[in-house]
This record gives structure tokens, sequence and C-alpha cells, in this order.
């Protein structure tokens, strides 16, 4: 999503911007670089995010730093008129920054080494990669055979999401054979190679490998509860990459507990980290991993890009992309 950023209009705009940067050294580094030759305001550490020169129109800054701030300060947002966030989600953001300039999201960063992790988590249940390692020779047992190893060829993967990350989890596994059926949040038509599901339960109840890709909103916490895992088949594997507080905590460990469904791959949890001695820590069903599926070595860089791409469309007048909605709040 985009639209024409300040100046387009004929408005006045400044030649040098003047930026608040709350990302760290590297990234201010990058931001004093740009041709536009910014004037960038490194943050104090620890002052309130909010706590900007009047006179800054760009802020560069993370969610979790405006998390339970509950009312603005008086005067916001200043002479703000374009704040870029450093993170795909914004639910941590309050309501009163995204209805105030400009607000765009490093949305589609993460999509391809995620996309990767999904697989990885699909593939390594299928072929049941961590009980079959063998580790000495009387490991070789006939029982091996007994029960052949899963195949992704004719399942359905269900994707409860079809944005960026979505469609990068469809490219990969449609190679596989897998069917793929897809339900996206904002109404928007399922491209090739997804066909639309009409609604989530319908989604849990056709998957065998269920990647929840969602947006964190008021409408999507706890989607998937009781009575969507209700719906699901024995051989249903969970697979959350998204925020862990789309997942009914409870009804999952019920689900798993009584046999209703095989399995939950979870890289994001509610809270993170889980307190010691959660059940998720030892379960045989659970496979655990902390909120690491976005790593690769070029994700830091591709971010900046966004973020000086964004800035050379502001001081342009030019259309800023990956803009949040404030109504939907992603």
């Amino acid at each position: 999503m985009s639209e024409p950023g300040p100046g387009t209009s004929g408005e006045a705009r400044r030649p040098a911007p003047i930026i608040v940067n709350q990302g760290g050294q590297k990234l201010g580094e990058r931001l004093a670089a740009h041709p536009s030759k910014p004037q960038v305001v490194a943050h104090p550490k620890g002052a309130p995010p909010w706590e900007i020169p009047p006179e800054a129109d760009v802020l560069v800054t993370h969610q979790h730093l405006w998390a339970r701030q509950a009312a603005p300060p008086p005067g916001w947002p200043f002479g703000l008129r374009f704040i870029q966030i450093l993170t795909t989600g914004v639910e941590l953001l309050p309501r009163w920054v995204l209805d105030g300039p400009i607000v765009a999201c490093g949305r589609g960063i993460p999509a391809a080494p995620i996309a990767e992790f999904v697989l990885l988590s699909i593939l390594a249940h299928e072929k049941n990669f961590e009980a079959i390692r063998i580790r000495a020779a009387q490991d070789w047992k006939p029982q091996w055979n007994e029960k052949p190893l899963g195949t992704l060829g004719g399942k359905v993967l269900g994707l409860a999401g079809y944005g960026a990350l979505g469609r990068a989890i469809a490219a990969r596994a449609e190679p596989f054979g897998m069917r793929i059926l897809a339900l996206r949040r904002g109404g928007g038509a399922v491209d090739p190679p997804a066909e639309p599901a009409p609604d989530f339960p319908s989604l849990v109840a056709e998957a065998d490998h269920l990647v929840l890709v969602l947006p964190l909103t008021a409408e999507t916490r706890h989607i998937l509860d009781a009575a969507a895992l209700a719906r699901a088949k024995p051989s249903l594997h969970v697979v959350n990459v998204a925020r862990g507080a789309l997942v009914d905590d409870t009804a999952l460990l019920a689900a798993l507990d009584e046999g209703r469904i095989a399995a939950a791959s979870l890289d994001v949890t509610e809270p993170e980290p889980l307190p010691e001695g959660h059940p998720f820590y030892a379960h045989p069903k659970v496979r655990l991993t902390p909120h690491i599926s976005w790593s690769d070595a070029t994700s830091a860089e591709r971010l900046m890009g966004k973020v000086l791409a964004n800035l050379d469309h502001y001081v342009r007048g030019e259309p800023i992309e990956d803009i949040v909605d404030p109504v939907r709040g992603y």
C-alpha cells in the first residue's frame, strides 16, 4: 500500500529533512549519508520515544518503544510528517500514533527466510526428522520400515494470511505438490497457486498444515481457539510464525493432549519468553523455537534498504511504500 508523500500537491517541503533516529548508530550513519543531506538527531537512550525536537519532520523508530502509552503528549505530532517503523508488525503502537502522520512499516522484509523456515517445519514434521536420527549401530532397527515417512504431495497447506509472507510460503510449497488454501484477512483476491478458503473455520477443517501468518489485531487475537480446533483433522500440524497471541494456548494444549491434532511448531508465543515450566517447553508434540524464523544474514541490510528507499520517496514527494492502514491496524 502506498500514498503520495508530502509535497505532491505543491505544498512546501524541506529540501533537507530533519530525522529523529531511534534505530541505532549504524542506521543513523546510513541515514546521514543520504543524498538529501538530512540532519539526523540521535535519540537519547532511555528517553520516551515521543520526546523529539518539534522541528523534526521524519521519525524512524521501533514499535516496542511505544508499548502501553495511553495518550499522546501535548502538541503531538509536532512537525512530524512521516514515521518509519522498523518492524513488519505495528500492534504495539498506540492508536494515536497511527492516526497522525503517514506511518510505514517493514512489510515483506522477512518473507523469504520465514517462508523457508515454514517449509523446514513442515518437512521435519512429515519426515519425522528428529525421531529417525540414529547415533549407533543398534539404532538400525527393522521397525523403521513399518511406518513410512510422510510426504507433502497431496497434503493441504492452509495459509491464514496471504500477504507478502503467505505468497512467499505458497511459492515454495507449490513445487512439493501441495494443495494450497489461503484466507486473506483484508478480503482481497487470493492469487495462484493458492485457492481461496471461505472462512477461518473452513480453512482449519481442511488443512493438514495450518500456517498462521496473520497480523495481530483485536479481530485476530486467539483466532485459533477451541471452536476452531474442534473442526481440525487429527493429522493437523499447526505452524505459527506470526504472533503468539493468535493462538489460545489452553485450547491448543488440550487439542494436543487429547490427540485431536498431531503437532504444533511455534516460533512465537504469548508472552515471549514463556515462563519457566510452561508445558510447551517439554511437550512431545510441540517444536518450540525462539522467534528466530525471520533471521538471515541479509535481513538488516534489506531493512535499511527499505528505510532509505522510503526516505528517497519522501524527499521527492513520491508515494511512500508499505503504509499502515490505521483502520485495519496493519
